[in-house]
């Protein structure tokens, strides 16, 4: 795995294709997301990791700035920015209701059993937060925490494809409502 990860060293998804950069997901407010589990652009811990390179698929302790006034939703989206493909990949896709959730505790992203007002969706992977499992010898991936605070659910918006089957490209591009207000947080890992 290290001479791939040596071959793909220079591949890269980048940020141009997050979530962060959609036209539909531009907002002027900022919030500030943090977690008592990494600081911005320090390593995640090992129990945030994935499975098969020795974690817990733990999601990380997230909290955030008061929202802007008039939020009816939050959209939480995890990318790693660094897969060696065209665009980043989708670790967790999850709504949030504000009034049920003022800040997400460990695990609180898990498919089996989200957190009070979390309603997961598909990712990339699959359902659910999938913790960082970089290709070895790859270099260090930053996994990109975006926050974005939605004037109405997105569960009024009309789409072609029910929000729990769709792709996470499709239903990312298929949020209309405006953004009130965003903020990401970024942590990194390497094997």
């Amino acid at each position: 795995m290290t001479l791939l990860g040596r071959l793909l060293k220079n591949r890269r998804a980048g940020e141009t294709h997050t979530a962060w950069n959609l036209p539909n997901l531009q907002g002027t407010d900022q919030l500030t997301l943090t977690s008592q589990d990494f600081g911005a652009g320090a390593t995640m811990p090992l129990k945030s990791c994935a499975k098969q390179i020795g974690g817990a698929d733990l999601s990380p302790h997230l909290t955030w700035t008061p929202l802007p006034p008039g939020t009816a939703q939050l959209l939480l989206v995890v990318e790693d920015i660094d897969v060696p493909l065209p665009k980043p990949a989708v670790h967790c896709l999850a709504l949030i209701d504000p009034s049920a959730a003022e800040h997400l505790e460990p695990g609180a992203l898990s498919a089996r059993q989200p957190g009070p007002g979390v309603r997961i969706l598909r990712s990339t992977i699959g359902r659910g937060y999938h913790g960082p499992a970089p290709i070895k010898g790859h270099g260090p991936h930053r996994y990109v925490f975006e926050l974005f605070a939605l004037s109405t659910p997105v569960d009024s918006a009309a789409t072609t494809t029910p929000i729990d089957r769709a792709r996470p490209r499709t239903f990312l591009s298929t949020v209309t409502t405006p953004v009130l207000g965003r903020g990401r947080l970024t942590g990194v890992y390497e094997r």
